[in-house]
Formats: structure tokens, sequence, C-alpha cells
């Protein structure tokens, strides 16, 4: 059933996304197609796993951990190691990134209604020999929609605090889910899927680094970026040991101190995101 035959060799494809529930059914159906398929959910393990499996098309959003895709694309294109097609994804309409896309020679794709209908012109006009097969299989295979909007996931004891940032994060676009301890939000970062989590660090029934860990020995939530936070001065040692992780999972990817102004918290969720804009009025913590 797939659009290459037994005796071809299957083209490689390199899927970037942060997003694992995204990860799960692009990877799923470029395999169907029968690409052979590689999976990384940051910038810099994307370029590691690239110069091994040496990708022929690379399927990548722009806004991911570590290195944008951009960034990603232009430095495997210019390594000259091997041709190398590109199809960007992102969260919402931008005619400036599609001109920078153009640009670099890469086909450009919204996460919205029409993706796969998108990605099946953009993969049968990189393989215009089997462009009957590729819509033909790729009517079949898809029908899943791709959540267009981050989702982020606010772990806190504090429901005051926690209800304000939810509210606060769904009027710049994010989905926004609350749980109100660690095991509340192991629960709901394995159903959920959410595209980063914000979590405090002293929390009743686990802190912050009983959570990590469980996070990162799951292997759905164990590539999940995670913010942590406290009101309180964690020390350079327990703040590094947040940040180091351990056998060779990755740790918090940022820990920042929870003040009144969320201007830091922000910035850091902006850059997993990709959201535009500043929230609108003067609100604070209630701490």
């Amino acid at each position: 059933m797939e659009i290459f035959g037994s005796g071809a060799e299957a083209p490689s494809m390199l899927i970037v996304d942060d997003d694992p529930s995204i990860v799960a059914v692009v990877s799923d159906w470029c395999a169907r197609l029968g690409f052979d398929v590689e999976t990384a959910s940051a910038g810099l393990e994307a370029l590691v796993t690239a110069s091994r499996c040496k990708p022929d098309i690379l399927l990548i959003d722009v806004n991911i951990p570590e290195l944008d895709g951009l960034s990603v694309c232009k430095q495997l294109m210019d390594s000259g190691n091997k041709p190398l097609q590109a199809i960007m994804m992102t969260g919402y309409d931008n005619q400036k990134l599609a001109k920078r896309c153009e640009a670099l020679g890469a086909f450009y794709i919204a996460k919205k209604g029409d993706f796969w209908t998108k990605l099946e012109t953009a993969l049968s006009a990189l393989y215009p020999e089997h462009s009957i097969r590729v819509l033909q299989l790729g009517m079949r295979s898809a029908g899943v929609e791709l959540r267009r909007r981050p989702r982020v996931l606010f772990v806190d004891d504090d429901a005051d605090v926690g209800k304000l940032f939810c509210s606060k994060l769904e009027k710049l676009g994010i989905e926004a889910l609350y749980a109100a301890d660690a095991k509340q939000g192991f629960r709901m970062a394995c159903r959920e899927h959410p595209t980063v989590i914000v979590s405090d660090y002293y929390m009743p029934d686990g802190d912050a680094e009983y959570f990590l860990n469980q996070l990162r020995s799951t292997p759905a939530t164990k590539s999940i970026p995670v913010i942590v936070q406290s009101g309180r001065d964690l020390g350079d040692v327990v703040k590094e040991r947040l940040r180091r992780g351990g056998l060779g999972l990755p740790g918090a990817a940022r820990v920042v101190r929870k003040t009144f102004d969320p201007g830091d918290l922000l910035k850091c969720l902006q850059k997993y995101c990709g959201f535009e804009g500043a929230v609108e009025g003067n609100w604070r913590f209630p701490l």
C-alpha cells in the first residue's frame, strides 16, 4: 500500500515538533506512505539526528526549543552533505514567515484545517511520479485535525494563581490547563500532551523534582519542556540539579523566580509557544 515499491529505497524523513501529539500523528501518516521516518522534539536534537540519518526531507515546526526551525533548516541545507527538501510547519498564518521559507526553497504549511491537503500537495510536488498514490493513500490515512493552538499545563497548588494565569494565557491564544499538584499534573500531561509545562517547585504530594522525574521516566512525556518557578530562592545547587536532569534525560528547560510580575515567565513561554504580542493591561500574581 506504500507509494514506493518494495524494490525501491524509501526516502528518509526527519519530523521535528515539540508537540508529541503532532509528532505521533504526522509520523504515522508519513510512515504509512512509505517514508523512513525519524523524529526529534527540539532544534539541537534535530541537528544530531540529521547528522546520523541524513534525511531526504525535513518536516519541521518553526517554533521549537533550543534552535528555531528556520535556523535548523538553513544549517542542514548549508552543510552540503546531501540535497535536502524542507517543509516548514507553523501554528499561525504569517506572510513574512512564508516569504522566508520561500527564500530557503522550503514549503510552508500552517497547522489548520487544510494542513493534510497542503502536505499532500507538497509531497506530490517533491515526488511527481508518485503524486497519484500520495493523494490516494493520503486521503485514506488523514482525517485527524492537528491541534493548532499551543497548550500549556500550569501546575500550582494555589488555585487563584492558576486560574488567573490560565485566563491570561487564553487571551494570548494559548490553550491553558490547570493542575493543583504534581500527581494531577502528571496524569494530565500523559492525557493531554501539553506543548510546555509550567510547575511551581513547592507543592503538596511531591515537589517539582519529583514531578520532573515522573515526566522524564515516561515515554509519552519525557520530551515535554518544563519550566519550574518558585517564590522562594531555591539556591544554586537545587537549580543546577533541576537543569541537569539525569540518566541522559533532559532536566528543566528553565528555572525562574515567581514574582508579582510574570514577565520573565511569559518570555520563556513565548519561546516555546510562539504567541505574538503582550498581555493587555497590568496584572500580577497574587503572591
